[in-house]
């Protein structure tokens, strides 16, 4: 049964996503002051992830906002409680949040961090935020069935809409494939993937970067595919997701069927790929794997 508190009236997604880029830049804040200290506030999780004072207080931050806007819809943050399947399996709706993504990048003070805020709707992340605090950079976009899709970033005040590029012309004219890789995270499946692409094409070129600005580089056009071929959770990824979708690209998992959310009890991810142009055939490339 959907959570009674669904029944009231939430926001329209085009004034939600505005309303969602507040919150993220306000959390963007609370984490930059925290950065600008000597001590991090660095602890150790149960699964020995790391844990830094900055993640509670974009969390406190992004809770109260959302409650302010929406607070009929649940939200699940990897900072919370875990929430049993059995409470959230019937959800309809509900904020999917990530209060500091990449926090080793935020350890390691390289800037790869964001805030992530994601609304998913049976399953699939249909608006997104993707907030770059030390560069003051945002994505954003929605897509929903009966709207047309709405995909921009935010740089220096300006507003500009993005969408993944084409890939034959590009191919046609010598250009390699531009594959986003993780900068911390390989694995024996990304060794096998990056031989096969190689083979598949003239020329590979590979950019390593932190957190859910990989998806990103593919919704702006800048890679045309990011294999992640080792663990997330669904918070790292449906805020990007979501702007992926809304700029034409794509998620799949391996055996390239869309990556869905809030289906199981566990929160990891399946390993995935990130489209760019979907027009492309990657079915002929990628299941050669």
């Amino acid at each position: 049964m959907q959570d009674a508190r669904q029944d009231a009236v939430t926001p329209g997604l085009p004034e939600m996503l505005e309303a969602l880029m507040v919150v993220a830049r306000n959390a963007g804040a609370a984490i930059l002051e925290i950065y600008g200290r000597e001590d991090l506030g660095v602890e150790s999780k149960s699964d020995d992830s790391p844990l830094t004072a900055a993640d509670l207080a974009a969390n406190r931050v992004i809770l109260a906002g959302l409650q302010a806007i929406a607070p009929q819809v649940p939200v699940l943050s990897e900072e919370d409680e875990a929430l049993p399947f059995s409470e959230r399996q019937d959800w309809q709706s509900y904020f999917l949040v990530d209060p500091l993504d990449g926090t080793k990048e935020f350890i390691s003070r390289n800037g790869e961090f964001t805030v992530n805020i994601a609304l998913v709707d049976d399953g699939v992340p249909v608006l997104g935020v993707v907030y770059v605090p030390v560069l003051n950079v945002l994505y954003a976009g929605f897509s929903s069935p009966g709207e047309l899709p709405v995909a921009f970033v935010e740089r220096a005040g300006s507003r500009q809409k993005i969408q993944v590029r084409p890939l034959a012309p590009r191919l046609a004219a010598g250009e390699p494939l531009a594959v986003v890789a993780s900068r911390r995270h390989s694995s024996p499946e990304m060794a096998l993937c990056m031989a096969s692409l190689e083979k598949h094409f003239a020329g590979v070129a590979t950019v390593n970067m932190g957190s859910s600005l990989k998806l990103c580089l593919i919704a702006e056009g800048a890679a045309d595919l990011y294999p992640r071929l080792a663990p997330t959770s669904e918070w790292d990824t449906a805020a990007a997701h979501a702007v992926v979708c809304a700029a034409g690209g794509e998620v799949v998992d391996v055996h390239l069927e869309p990556l869905r959310y809030n289906r199981k009890a566990g929160l990891l991810n399946p390993y995935f790929y990130v489209l760019g142009d979907t027009d492309f055939d990657w079915r002929r490339v990628l299941l050669d794997i």
